[in-house]
């Protein structure tokens, strides 16, 4: 797993000013270390790796200075904002500075117990930062944007630098949705000034659980055990291999258990979304979005209404290596969803959650540990017809996500790739705020009810899953943690 510790990250935060933001209501958000899993503020090879890592981060701000003639002029004046000091000034990691700076501000993580209780108690408060700057009160036009965040620090950067530049941005609700408590990660997001932002934070994390479901149980049965083996050796999940006969792999699970359950907290917990029947645009920490995000969407949106109010979700991201901006930056086709294809930047409202949840049985019994393979599996499955989409043929949400999930033996570089992307979108910029979008007429495709890759066949994951869904608490939770 990466571990990032940009302490200069946090001395330009603190030598900024920003420091009051990171210690407002200090009882109740706790900062707790992104260092390795036993706990402990630092070790050594955490800070090599860490050191290394940041040989390759940005040494220049890669905020683009582009001004669209149809740019519609945001209602807040841009402030100077940290993040820019922050993205030109990552070459250096000095360690003692941040431990002197933050000692007291950081939860020794080692103390499992009270991170549950900090977890819990942000959970339980739902402190909306900026909501008094920007007088936020959530109506159906307003825009909630959910990040899933593990602890990717720099790709976090990039996404917020991009988010930061979008016109009227200060208008969205964006969540953050951590499946890790870092330090560093919460000095960023205490640093955000451009927008409303709430943090939650998924309560069943490896990080929590480290010795035990769903982390990593010493009595568990290793992957590639074959079950006779794990009968005789009475490990845990013995019973319980996927359809290929491999066992579960917590770090995997955990990023399906995280996406049903912020969706689900999104839109059934969280106080000030829960009766929002709004948009709810989806990324994760390695997107980035492009400064017409918001014009786009509403766009999309209102096309949807007219033209296609049977399609369930609106999809601003694509992976099309041939992008061309002059032929289709204004338009969109329909198709049905294709996880492969309409996964990345999905917008969606409560009443489509409601169907998925409706499918809750067969959405946690999927063996399958990828979130949107199970999506598509559902929408065939269990809902009356299959998800349809309305989506943008140029991207407005890119992945620069170079070591992600499935990524092995990559150079994890993504200035390169957030480079490439800005040029593109400098060399196209006439092209960007469409003043109308064109509606395309595409056949449907015959997709085939996907097959199963495996990863879930647990019971314990699928139970936490049901669990997740119906609201209720794990049996596990109830036991003390270590």
């Amino acid at each position: 797993m990466m571990r990032f510790a940009p302490a200069k990250v946090l001395k330009s935060i603190l030598s900024g000013g920003i420091v009051v933001l990171l210690i407002v209501n200090i009882q109740l958000l706790y900062w707790s270390g992104s260092g390795p899993r036993n706990g402990r503020l630092r070790d050594t090879d955490g800070y090599n790796e860490a050191k290394s890592q940041m040989d390759i981060l940005i040494s220049t701000s890669t905020k683009r200075q582009v001004q669209f003639n149809k740019r519609p002029k945001s209602e807040v004046p841009m402030e100077s904002n940290p993040l820019n000091h922050i993205l030109d000034d990552l070459d250096h990691i000095d360690m003692t500075h941040l431990l002197n700076h933050l000692q007291g501000q950081i939860l020794d993580t080692s103390d499992k117990e009270a991170l549950q209780r900090t977890i819990t108690l942000i959970n339980r408060n739902q402190t909306i930062l900026n909501a008094e700057k920007f007088h936020f009160q959530i109506s159906k036009e307003t825009v909630v944007i959910v990040v899933q965040v593990h602890n990717r620090l720099e790709y976090l950067l990039h996404l917020l630098n991009s988010l930061r530049n979008v016109p009227n941005v200060h208008r969205v609700l964006l969540v953050i949705s951590h499946d890790y408590y870092s330090n560093e990660v919460n000095a960023i997001v205490h640093s955000i000034n451009f927008c409303p932002v709430i943090q939650i934070f998924l309560p069943y994390t490896i990080q929590l659980y480290s010795n035990s479901f769903p982390g990593d149980d010493p009595n568990d049965c290793p992957r590639d055990i074959k079950k006779e083996e794990a009968l005789k050796r009475k490990c845990n999940n013995a019973e319980y291999p996927d359809k290929y006969g491999h066992y579960r792999e917590s770090k995997y699970c955990q990023i399906k258990h995280h996406w049903i359950w912020k969706a689900k907290y999104v839109f059934e917990d969280l106080r000030v979304t829960r009766n929002h029947s709004g948009l709810v645009l989806f990324l994760e920490e390695d997107h980035m979005v492009v400064d017409d995000l918001l014009v786009v969407m509403k766009q999309l949106q209102d096309m949807r209404i007219k033209r296609c109010p049977d399609c369930d979700i609106l999809t601003l991201g694509n992976y099309d290596k041939n992008i061309n901006y002059a032929a289709s930056s204004a338009r969109v086709e329909t198709s049905l969803w294709v996880s492969s294809k309409h996964n990345m930047g999905m917008a969606l409202t409560k009443n489509v959650w409601n169907k998925i949840s409706s499918c809750a049985k067969d959405f946690c019994e999927f063996d399958d540990y990828n979130w949107d393979w199970t999506l598509q599996y559902v929408g065939m499955k269990c809902m009356p017809s299959p998800l349809k989409v309305l989506y943008v043929k140029s991207p407005r949400v890119y992945h620069i996500g170079e070591c992600g999930t499935h990524a092995k033996h990559k150079i994890c570089n993504p200035r390169d790739r957030v480079n490439q992307i800005n040029t593109l979108l400098k060399n196209n910029e006439q092209f960007l705020f469409p003043d109308t979008l064109t509606f395309s007429l595409s056949p449907v495709p015959k997709i085939r009810l996907p097959k199963p890759n495996g990863g879930w066949g647990d019971k314990r994951d699928r139970d936490l899953c049901r669990d997740i869904i119906a609201g209720f608490k794990p049996n596990f939770t109830r036991q003390k943690i270590h």
